[in-house]
């Protein structure tokens, strides 16, 4: 494994770890490397809206996770500018729900990203796109505080 994928690795898992809104609703960062993050997790009765389908902000909540897993990955602190969301199907409790995160374009300041999320079936539950701004301050400074 390269030097980037294992800083990207370290990087991943800390924000796993970190990030209390992902710890709450149980999300487990499946895959992780330069530019790109797969990041899962079960639909729980919690997890419904009032017609008994995943609530969106749960389908978004994944997808931005990934999201910044994946932009976060090159160690340099990156926060969301935009992000956007469409819900072409519908899941369900019991549901597993894949979100795959792939960087489409990367500046020295931004990076532009596609999440896709999947049911198991592998029908399309949620298409992100997202822009961030690339910060100054590196991820390892924020990672060693403590």
């Amino acid at each position: 494994m390269s030097e980037k994928s294992l800083n990207a690795e370290s990087i991943g898992r800390w924000m796993e770890r970190e990030d209390r809104f992902a710890r709450l609703l149980n999300m487990e960062l499946e895959a992780v490397s330069p530019g790109y993050s797969r990041v899962g997790l079960t639909v729980t009765g919690d997890m419904l809206n009032s017609v008994g389908i995943t609530h969106g902000g749960v389908t978004f909540g994944l997808a931005d996770f990934a999201f910044a897993v994946a932009s976060n990955s090159h160690g340099t602190v990156a926060v969301a500018l935009t992000a956007q969301i469409n819900y072409p199907a519908a899941s369900r409790e019991g549901d597993r729900l894949t979100a795959e995160a792939r960087e489409e374009n990367k500046t020295g300041r931004t990076g532009l990203y596609r999440v896709e999320v999947r049911t198991a079936a592998g029908d399309l539950a949620g298409l992100f796109t997202g822009t961030v701004f690339r910060r100054s301050d590196n991820l390892s400074d924020w990672m060693n505080k403590r």
